[in-house]
């Protein structure tokens, strides 16, 4: 018996409750985003199944790029209130079982588990989750998060697969530094300008080079990540969100000052309401200003005091606003806010 980090990943989530909904389209190519509209301009995919994948169709494309490029496919628009319902689902089919359970989103969650046989365990739950809930998920093994989160990867799709400091270096020391969980492809350019372009040339490199290019935290932590280590703690602890945001991008860019505050004002007042329905105060707001065609810039504004005040907040949003030049075309605006934390416990 040892501890298990297991990572659980559901399979093109937020596609297969749309499919859940709509059993006819199974097998077609689906994309979720927006209003599902293709149509629209700067809206969107928020996942779309495997079949409008092998078209190149992928989260994050603008819908109109998706249509383009799969014409036969069917676009549904984005629920995410069917989205949390369906996670939730999973996640209390997760807390049946003798493992620590660690939310990470709505379709991924870490385990912690003490067993003999992290695979039989990890595919007992993966049909408990199916039987019960009608989604798949593959899950990875690992001796800590990062190759428990790469081994799910491998699992895909439907699948277990174990990733650990045994197979880490057959498995991993051939691929790309952007293979590693943490480093994106900036991070993987600068890593090749350096001469590294591999997990294992990562491995091998200075922690004094990768220092003096990175930072004194940063750069070793690439090495880190590359030797296949990571943090090996389930944290059971409710997660409490630091802030919340709404934001908006406009179908065509505004070119007037009176209709950027309004949008202003607008997104405040549900930024407010979201903290009074969470029971949240807001300490400081923040408005996110996209200029055509696509600068973006942020100004903050800490208030005196807590609160979610309707009035204080707005003052607060345009506030900052005011410290934006406004002189060029807007293409989206935002309005975040910050949430007085709770006290530490003794």
């Amino acid at each position: 018996m040892r501890d298990w980090i297991l990572h659980l990943d559901l399979d093109q989530f937020i596609a297969a409750v749309e499919l859940q909904r709509h059993p006819e389209l199974r097998g077609r190519p689906v994309v979720v985003g927006g209003d599902g509209d293709p149509t629209r301009s700067r809206t969107v995919a928020a996942t779309a199944t495997y079949e409008a994948r092998e078209h190149g169709v992928h989260s994050g494309m603008p819908l109109r790029t998706a249509l383009r490029r799969c014409p036969d496919a069917v676009f549904l628009p984005s629920d995410p209130p069917a989205y949390e319902a369906a996670s939730a689902r999973v996640m209390a089919v997760l807390r049946d079982f003798p493992v620590a359970v660690e939310i990470w989103g709505w379709d991924e969650a870490f385990l912690g588990a003490r067993t003999d046989d992290p695979e039989t365990l990890a595919g007992t739950i993966r049909r408990a989750v199916l039987d019960r809930t009608g989604l798949d998920c593959s899950i990875g093994i690992g001796d800590n998060k990062h190759q428990a989160k790469l081994a799910s990867a491998f699992a895909k799709p439907a699948g277990v697969h174990r990733l650990t400091g045994d197979t880490w270096a057959e498995t991993m020391n051939h691929r790309a530094t952007d293979a590693l969980w943490g480093i994106g492809a900036r991070t993987a350019r600068k890593l090749a300008a350096l001469g590294i372009h591999t997990v294992a040339d990562l491995a091998a490199a200075d922690p004094g080079d990768l220092a003096a290019r990175f930072g004194p935290t940063n750069g070793p932590w690439l090495r880190y990540l590359a030797l296949g280590k990571g943090e090996a703690e389930v944290v059971t602890t409710p997660w409490i969100p630091r802030g919340h945001s709404r934001e908006t991008t406009f179908p065509r860019d505004l070119t007037d000052a009176t209709a950027v505050t309004d949008a202003v004002r607008a997104l405040t007042a549900q930024v407010a309401a979201d903290a009074r329905e969470a029971g949240r105060t807001v300490t400081r707001v923040t408005v996110k200003v996209r200029f055509a065609p696509f600068l973006t810039r942020t100004r903050q504004t800490t208030l005196a005091a807590p609160t979610t005040d309707d009035a204080a907040l707005t003052e607060a949003a345009l506030t900052a606003l005011g410290r934006f030049d406004l002189t060029r075309p807007v293409r989206l605006l935002g309005v975040a806010a910050d949430y007085e934390m709770p006290a530490a416990r003794a």
